[in-house]
């Protein structure tokens, strides 16, 4: 989720539990060998074993169209002992496939193919080399051949956004047809695409027969969704949206989050990131709305630093 869902939010999300990978942002490959840097502004994880500051390993991802750059860049990435290399081919931005980026690859599985394959050839074995699809651009007619090139191209894992480029966002997502890959290929594979509740997360391991999920918009919503799945997983208790982790919890995540980003983004965009973040949670969280609807014309980030200062004073109910 670039531009928001960042190693700053990263950081915070994995101090609530429940999740055993994360993925970064995409850095995007073109027609030259990134420095050092660009890997580090992206993923800092790589600064700490490739890690979150809770200990959850994080792959990082790439996204381009040329197999050449792509492992010279990879090979790069690799002297930084990433937790695994992830490419991606799922990506629906119009900007990024005008560019030969993301999802648009869909329509050349012999490129796909001859990405993955440069990048793992050029990558030590020990390191992951993962890939990220959706069903397919316009449409899914060429879903089953992607699927076996990124197989056959050496990934040691797949992971399936249910929709193709032309779907977008909109709901639903096409769990079955995740299952229908998995009739042709044995890569491991991960299901996403609308999980936002446990029950969601149940309904897309019935229908797909994976027992490994990916969600992103669903925990950026309910930060406790990992948590509360993974509590199902070893108890049986299904959680309602909200329930795997209190309000008062996530108030003093936000001040973690808020001291992330006046860390490194500029004063006049601040304000705008914590409300992108309560935009979302505001769909569970009731104190959420009232804090969206508190600060949804403050653009002052010294105001925001009172709020919540004010916020870890007052008693919260749970």
């Amino acid at each position: 989720m670039e531009g928001l869902l960042d190693h700053t939010l990263r950081d915070v999300l994995t101090r609530v539990g429940g999740v055993d990978v994360c993925v970064s942002e995409f850095i995007r490959v073109t027609n030259t060998v990134l420095p050092r840097r660009a890997f580090v502004r992206v993923v800092p994880e790589l600064l700490n074993q490739s890690r979150t500051p809770a200990g959850v390993p994080v792959k990082v991802q790439l996204l381009g169209s040329d197999p050449v750059c792509l492992a010279e860049n990879a090979a790069a990435l690799a002297e930084l002992a990433p937790y695994g290399i992830d490419l991606n081919f799922g990506c629906p931005a119009k900007t990024v496939n005008q560019h030969r980026g993301g999802a648009v690859l869909l329509d050349e599985p012999e490129l796909v193919g001859q990405i993955v394959a440069a990048v793992r050839r050029a990558v030590p074995a020990h390191i992951p080399v993962s890939a990220k699809m959706r069903l397919g651009y316009n449409d899914d007619a060429r879903a089953e051949d992607c699927a076996l090139a990124i197989e056959a191209a050496g990934a040691s894992e797949l992971v399936v956004h249910a929709r193709t480029k032309a779907h977008g966002y909109r709901p639903p997502a096409y769990w079955d047809r995740i299952a229908d890959l998995r009739q042709h290929v044995r890569l491991p594979m991960v299901a996403n695409g609308e999980i936002w509740t446990v029950a969601d997360a149940l309904r897309c391991q019935e229908v797909t027969g994976c027992d490994r999920l990916m969600v992103g918009r669903g925990m950026v919503t309910d930060p406790g969704l990992a948590l509360a799945i993974a509590r199902h997983r070893a108890t049986g208790e299904a959680l309602l949206p909200g329930q795997g982790v209190a309000w008062s919890r996530l108030q003093a995540l936000m001040l973690v989050f808020w001291h992330g980003v006046s860390a490194r983004v500029a004063t006049r965009h601040r304000a705008g990131r914590l409300k992108q973040w309560l935009n979302y949670m505001r769909r569970v969280y009731p104190q959420a709305q009232q804090a969206f609807d508190t600060l949804r014309l403050v653009h002052d980030a010294h105001q925001i630093d009172q709020w919540l200062a004010d916020q870890q004073r007052l008693p919260t109910p749970v």
